[in-house]
């Protein structure tokens, strides 16, 4: 199953079904079938995804004793060799059992006896090998034992070295563009870029770029995992890179410091030749382009300066953007009184959230010339 950030259910399964699986959605997550190839495959190419995971079992427990003969019925011993090194997390809710650490320690403990028995161990293991992440989640006394593929989260996808003060996450940025309805061949602007994750999401998508191209998962390295299929995959990947064609994307941020650090980001991601990057305030921008997108993540007030200042910047947004009728404009804020700073009420609002604030992407339509 894939997980993601709530909101983003729809596009995650989009993804699954553009890469050809048959998805059932959930509130976090979307299920799939596949084997190892396809787990690796999903990794490498979910751009909007958290991370992938294995549905192991599942059974109902009321108590610990329960949940302790659950976990320690499942045969770990076909899937964590003797060195494995198996991290346990634990989650609860709506349950009789609803202490995590317990979870986790209970969970962690029948793990042990199991693979000790097998291994002929007197419970201890050297858990020196490959990660073999096991989380057990309880939702109204139902036990889902889960065993973790990607490691390191999907956002991770290497390029971004530094960040700005409010930094957004990568796989939120690619789903701000896959929102935005973007075509490769319309203008792009992001005219608050502060790293430039939006625009770098942005290029990846427009040159078919996989976002895991430059990165590992934990499946990598483990004794299941044939590394040859790996490699295989991303010789594919790398054939399906779109060289040709051509891309007008621009970002702009009134920080020289915060330029400087997004080329260098987006060089590091192999994009550096397709954006340009200025230090621009959003203020002084305009354009004679028509059929553009803006995608903003702008400064909310909660996190960087002040509701006064937030709003007035909201406001400077308004009066240019209202004069591109031509040009779509995709802005995400916590702010409930972006619609009056901006002086006009959007087409569409989308409650998203980033990390664990509520946010709203307000939408507003562009029509289309010619």
């Amino acid at each position: 199953m894939a997980v993601m950030g709530a909101g983003l259910e729809a596009i995650v399964a989009k993804e699954l079904k553009d890469l050809g699986y048959q998805v059932q959605t959930e509130n976090g997550r979307v299920f799939f079938e596949g084997n190892l190839a396809d787990v690796y495959r999903t990794n490498l190419w979910l751009r909007t995804a958290d991370r992938i995971k294995i549905v192991l079992d599942e059974f109902t427990a009321t108590t610990f004793e329960e949940l302790f003969q659950g976990v320690k019925a499942y045969p770990f011993e076909d899937l964590i060799p003797y060195d494995g090194k198996f991290p346990v997390n634990g989650r609860s809710k709506n349950s009789i059992l609803h202490s995590v650490p317990a979870v986790q320690s209970i969970t962690k403990k029948a793990i042990v006896e199991r693979l000790a028995a097998t291994y002929q161990t007197r419970g201890h293991l050297p858990e020196t090998g490959g990660r073999y992440q096991i989380e057990a989640a309880i939702d109204r006394d139902h036990v889902m034992l889960t065993l973790d593929t990607t490691g390191d989260s999907l956002f991770k996808r290497g390029y971004r070295t530094e960040k700005g003060g409010a930094p957004l996450k990568e796989t939120m940025a690619a789903s701000l563009v896959t929102l935005a309805h973007w075509f490769t061949d319309n203008p792009f602007v992001d005219p608050v870029t502060g790293s430039g994750t939006i625009p770098i999401e942005a290029a990846l998508m427009g040159r078919k770029i996989a976002p895991g191209l430059n990165r590992e998962f934990d499946i990598s390295h483990w004794d299941q995992f044939d590394e040859k299929i790996g490699q295989a995959l991303k010789k594919e990947a790398r054939t399906m890179i779109d060289f040709d064609v051509e891309l007008n994307i621009q970002g702009y941020d009134i920080d020289e410091n915060m330029i400087q650090i997004a080329q260098a980001n987006a060089d590091l991601a192999g994009v550096g030749e397709d954006i340009t990057f200025k230090q621009l305030a959003a203020k002084d921008w305009s354009t004679t382009e028509k059929n553009g997108v803006i995608v903003a993540n702008p400064p909310y007030g909660e996190r960087l300066g002040d509701t006064e200042s937030v709003r007035k910047l909201y406001h400077e947004m308004g009066q240019i953007y209202q004069q591109m009728p031509t040009w779509s404009k995709y802005i995400l804020t916590s702010d409930e009184g972006f619609e009056s700073a901006y002086g006009q009420k959007a087409t569409k609002k989308r409650k998203l959230y980033n990390g664990a604030l509520k946010v709203d992407l307000y939408q507003y339509w562009g029509r289309k010339e010619r």
